[in-house]
């Protein structure tokens, strides 16, 4: 009778053990699913409020050229005065840009030539608000990003044509791509890379959201340097009139 109840009271305690062995990876499990999701919830936690009071989804619409990375700039200038009924394409651009051969002074050129056909030449500042804010009242952005890997990798141009809130990324239209997704974090670093370059081609009626006036005002002087004189009246009586 001793030795029945001995051995009852063994395979109590060897119950008890079998089910802690059980319990304890469920817990671990359960904690590295907690993880997990505060994990998400801290990266979802992280964007900008400027950017939290912007719509969920922008998605603009309009012509891409697409191409070769190495004539991004051409591609995607081209792409945005189309947007603005102006009749061209890439090829029309080289002679005037000093392509090839003048690779180096690209941006400015490019800024040149906006100009000459009486667009105004708005730059943004180098953060994500500030480029999204524009997007999501309807206006694309040319930017510049570094393309590539560790062992390579170069600046290429594209238009910042959209975002997904929730999903936190960016829609570019680059190169041979018209539907380019990344990640927020990965275009920041992309686009600070490679200098944090971004700027609106617009009419000199399109007043950019949240306008900085000091800004569009320079922008509209630069214009009329370049012999848009009637452009840039009309940039600074739309400021006025706004």
């Amino acid at each position: 009778m001793i030795d029945s109840q001995a051995g009852k009271q063994i395979a109590r305690r060897l119950n008890k053990r079998v089910m802690m062995v059980r319990v304890i990876p469920r817990i671990l499990s359960a904690a590295v699913i907690v993880g997990c999701v505060a994990g998400l919830a801290g990266c979802a936690g992280s964007v900008a409020p400027q950017i939290k009071r912007l719509p969920e989804r922008v998605e603009l619409s309009g012509r891409f050229y697409r191409g070769v990375a190495n004539q991004s700039g051409p591609q995607v200038l081209a792409s945005m005065l189309d947007q603005q009924g102006i009749v061209i394409t890439p090829g029309l651009l080289d002679k005037p840009l000093h392509l090839p051969g003048a690779e180096a002074q690209l941006q400015q050129n490019m800024q040149n030539l906006a100009r000459e056909y009486g667009m105004m030449v708005y730059p943004l500042d180098s953060n994500l608000p500030a480029l999204l804010t524009q997007v999501a009242a309807g206006y694309p952005v040319m930017v510049r990003f570094t393309e590539g890997s560790v062992l390579w990798a170069e600046p290429r141009y594209a238009i910042l044509s959209g975002y997904n809130r929730q999903k936190q990324t960016v829609l570019l239209r680059a190169g041979m791509d018209q539907r380019l997704l990344m990640s927020f974090g990965s275009f920041e670093s992309a686009f600070k890379d490679a200098g944090g370059w971004a700027v609106l081609i617009q009419a000199p009626t399109q007043i950019p959201a949240e306008v900085d006036q000091q800004r569009w005002l320079k922008a509209a002087n630069d214009l009329a340097q370049a012999g848009q004189e009637q452009a840039a009246a009309k940039a600074k009586g739309a400021l006025k009139a706004q």
